[in-house]
């Protein structure tokens, strides 16, 4: 934790339920201001972290917000996920990141950090340039001060997180300040996998889990620890699997319905919690794993609590949880950032 007596101020834009949130605050951050518009993600980030404003991004003045030592942004990852449409900058949502921009112009924070899915590298802007060099180029030249800016894909597991899950980093210095930042070194890779991840106590909340259909448990029944989709009987599988089955090349080789082993480390857990999208179903037993299963798998501790009063609700956690951050993910970042940054003696402890 940081030993100022006025800790760096975080101003968090997107900051889903508060993994990335939470991980800054370990680094010793303190958190004056954050933002979502998704009612289930504000719900639990109110609950562990505190106050959230619930508007729309686009309906918030710059004058609002807290002036920041530091902004985080983790702007809707859905226009360049290879699980959605990958419509990039044409889906009106992945133009948000030109609102952090029009809050950096006022605030201009010695730092920036945003977060998101690896599609982005390989997204063209409107006019044809790389999207993650237009956003590096914007930085850099604002206000005629501009950004030393690096990014970098990061694996997860490279920084104790129980999950394969590769996520660009952008990190932007102010340059007045001189420094350029380097990213964290990776971790060793001990006691990630399931194995050590999955023995839960009792007394420890969220372990309920959504009910898999009929003809998803029917599958699940004939998958081995380790195995997935292509275990199951080709007579057994529903008539669209077997259609996928028959021509594989076609549909690039689909790996449904991943049962990952105890003796793995588990593959991204996406929001939507399905079979099909990411690796969501226990190695022995044949259900979904629990919140709290999946919570530990995005390494949120366990007193970091889900709201599970209804079905509504469950599958809203799996949501939340699969759109955040990884918490050991942010803390990396973020305590490097503090090392180089605010710990550097010929910079000013706070504004």
């Amino acid at each position: 934790m940081s030993k100022f007596n006025n800790p760096p101020r975080l101003v968090s834009l997107f900051s889903g339920c508060g993994g990335l949130d939470l991980g800054f605050k370990r680094a010793g951050f303190k958190h004056v201001w954050a933002n979502d518009f998704d009612s289930d993600a504000q719900a639990v980030y109110s609950l562990n972290l505190g106050k959230i404003d619930g508007r729309d991004i686009l309906e918030i003045g710059e004058d609002e917000i807290p002036q920041g030592d530091i902004l985080t942004a983790g702007f809707p990852c859905q226009p360049f996920s290879s699980a959605g449409s990958r419509k990039g900058v044409f889906d009106s949502r992945g133009m948000l990141y030109k609102e952090c921009l029009r809050i950096i112009r006022k605030q201009m924070p010695k730092v920036i950090v945003f977060e998101n899915v690896r599609g982005l590298l390989s997204t063209k802007y409107i006019d044809g340039r790389n999207l993650a060099d237009v956003i590096v180029e914007d930085l850099s030249e604002m206000y005629g001060i501009g950004y030393n800016v690096v990014h970098k894909l990061l694996n997860a597991s490279d920084y104790g997180v129980p999950q394969n899950r590769h996520r660009v980093f952008f990190v932007g210095v102010r340059k007045d300040i001189g420094v350029e930042f380097v990213f964290p070194p990776k971790q060793k890779k001990d006691n990630l996998t399931l194995r050590h991840i999955l023995d839960i106590p009792k007394d420890v909340k969220n372990q309920v889990d959504w009910t898999l259909s009929p003809q998803a448990l029917k599958m699940v029944n004939y998958i081995p620890e380790g195995g997935s989709w292509k275990d199951v009987p080709y007579e057994k599988l529903a008539p669209r699997f077997q259609r996928i089955r028959n021509d594989m090349k076609k549909y690039r080789s689909p790996n449904f319905y991943r049962r990952f082993s105890r003796d793995e480390i588990n593959g991204t857990i996406t929001a939507s919690a399905q079979p099909e999208n990411c690796g969501i179903i226990h190695p022995v037993e044949n259900r979904r794993y629990t919140i709290r299963e999946v919570a530990r798998i995005q390494s949120f501790p366990d007193d970091f609590v889900f709201i599970d009063d209804s079905p509504k609700n469950i599958t809203a956690m799996y949501k939340v949880i699969g759109n955040a951050v990884p918490v050991a993910l942010a803390q990396s970042v973020a305590t490097a950032i503090m090392e180089q940054v605010f710990k550097k003696k010929d910079i000013d402890e706070h504004r």
